[in-house]
């Protein structure tokens, strides 16, 4: 079949990595169903295709039987969905290993593919990674050959990292530092997740394989949010906040309307999230995938610019101001 007699249903299609997903299938020529729960807001995710090649339908992971019409006739999966707070109806159980579950028993193709993340581990001290790793078993369980992509921490023009800690750095100088800074990280770009996921589907083999995605650079979150005021050309503090303290203020913290911080992301900002050695050595990477690592200096610039002192008009002086 060429792919444009494959349809790719694309669960969360409307979310920061899913439509990176539907655009990447798109350009493949792939016909793309995109699945989310407001498609009456999601009119955008259309103009990254021809007429026609991109569908919008309404679906939700805790009701399976919206998620068996959106997975029905297509060839390929991809589970795009995801959360960062456990609240309401939208708690990590319900997202991350009920949803997960369900489009599991809905995908009838032949392939089906999950975005996780690194760090999802049973054992884990963070809640959202033991929801991710209980989600991938429940994926596999109900689908035999499912796969999962983990990707360290996403970048991207409308992520929820970078944007935020440059929202913060322009209002305040300062940026804290959650248990010190020393964790590791390897940020990834959006676009070279969505990469690997097209990349999945078009070697069309159900490997049930768990693929580790990172950048080109390992940095501490020291350097990371270093890195965030030298893009803005401004100055700043870096302020060591001890992990008990930064769970006591992500507690508080949480209970605010949009929760820019909860007591769970803490625990996950002191676990280093970067690629393991058994992926590099069994080739389950980016580079195992056939995929050049896009690195933050080439992108990130791109659209923190607005948070400089004067936007994109900003002139470098040599000097953070």
């Amino acid at each position: 079949m060429s792919n444009s007699d494959k349809l790719i249903t694309v669960i969360g299609g409307s979310g920061f990595v899913g439509r990176q997903i539907v655009r990447s299938l798109a350009k493949k020529g792939y016909r793309v169903r995109a699945a989310c729960r407001r498609p009456d807001l999601a009119g955008h995710v259309t103009t990254a295709g021809t007429p026609g090649q991109i569908a919008l339908v309404q679906a939700n992971v805790r009701f399976p039987a919206s998620l068996a019409a959106a997975c029905d006739g297509a060839h390929a999966v991809i589970n795009a969905t995801g959360t960062d707070v456990s609240s309401g109806a939208q708690t990590f159980d319900a997202v991350l290993v009920f949803g997960a579950e369900a489009v599991g028993r809905a995908a009838k193709g032949k392939l089906l593919i999950t975005i996780s993340g690194i760090g999802a581990d049973a054992a884990s001290s963070c809640a959202a990674s033991r929801a991710k790793a209980a989600g991938e078993v429940a994926a596999a369980m109900a689908f035999p050959g499912a796969m999962a992509l983990r990707p360290s921490v996403i970048f991207g023009p409308d992520d929820r990292f970078f944007n935020k800690a440059a929202a913060i750095a322009r209002l305040v100088p300062i940026l804290p530092l959650i248990g010190g800074g020393a964790t590791k990280l390897q940020p990834v770009y959006v676009g070279d997740v969505a990469d690997a996921a097209v990349a999945l589907v078009e070697r069309d083999i159900a490997d049930g394989k768990v693929y580790e995605l990172g950048g080109p650079d390992i940095m501490t979150y020291a350097q990371v949010m270093q890195y965030v005021f030298d893009t803005l050309m401004r100055k700043g503090l870096l302020i060591p906040v001890p992990k008990p303290i930064a769970k006591m203020l992500g507690t508080i913290a949480g209970r605010l309307p949009g929760a820019p911080l909860t007591a769970d992301q803490v625990e996950l900002l002191t676990i280093d999230n970067v690629v393991g050695d058994a992926a590099i050595r069994e080739h389950r990477t980016l580079a195992g995938l056939g995929i050049a690592a896009r690195a933050i200096a080439g992108i990130v610039p791109s659209y923190l610019y607005r948070y400089r002192k004067e936007g994109q008009f900003t002139v470098p002086s040599g000097k953070p101001e």
